[in-house]
């Protein structure tokens, strides 16, 4: 069990620490609202790691081993989704339109902001192709559901720590003088890396609908 944790933590750690739309939210709370705010979206964020991580243990991994269509749909849906941003973000480098990281200007209380979080990570499709591949991998490993679910709490807090991270430093005054400066070439880096991911994901599901 512990080698299957570990692997499983060194992909998530990547997946987590790479730009994505959790990170864009703690990023724009955190420019907008500053610190407080973005540490509550942080807590938002890391719930809903708790809410896939007992839906991949007790029924997402069931539901993809009897409908294994159910994936490439995911694949499809979601590298639509991130291709979308990814044009969106390159289309703000180019002509500095409003891009994909929304600087929240309208105030947040405490609950607003963690809502925020909680649903941003689960509507977020690279979220849930994360933890598809995290369940299919540990019960491939011969976990049981209570094990696979005993993973949880490693992702909250791996979350918790690198999205306080992004909290922290997009709260800061050179963050903030940073970005208006560098807002256009932010906006395609974070494009570039929207673009490749969605578009691997919605060409290897329409070479699964086709295969």
């Amino acid at each position: 069990m512990l080698h299957a944790y570990l692997v499983t933590l060194a992909g998530v750690l990547f997946a987590q620490a790479a730009p994505g739309p959790n990170m864009l939210a703690v990023a724009g709370v955190a420019l907008g609202q500053g610190r407080r705010a973005a540490l509550l979206t942080v807590l938002g964020v890391a719930s809903g790691v708790l809410l896939w991580s007992a839906a991949v243990a007790f029924g997402l991994a069931a539901v993809l081993a009897l409908y294994p269509a159910f994936l490439t749909a995911m694949k499809v849906v979601g590298g639509s989704y991130l291709l979308y941003l990814g044009i969106k973000a390159l289309r703000a480098a180019f002509t500095g339109a409003a891009g994909s990281v929304r600087v929240q200007a309208v105030r947040l209380d405490a609950g607003a902001a963690w809502r925020r979080g909680f649903l941003v990570v689960l509507t977020n499709p690279k979220a849930a192709l994360m933890w598809i591949a995290v369940g299919t991998f540990l019960f491939g490993s011969g976990l049981t559901p209570l094990q696979v679910l005993g993973f949880g709490p490693l992702a909250f807090v791996t979350a918790a720590l690198i999205y306080g991270a992004y909290a922290f430093l997009f709260s800061t005054g050179p963050a903030l003088r940073g970005y208006a400066r560098f807002a256009r070439v932010i906006e395609g880096l974070f494009g570039s890396i929207f673009g490749l991911l969605g578009g691997r994901l919605l060409l290897d599901g329409i070479k699964e609908l086709r295969s």
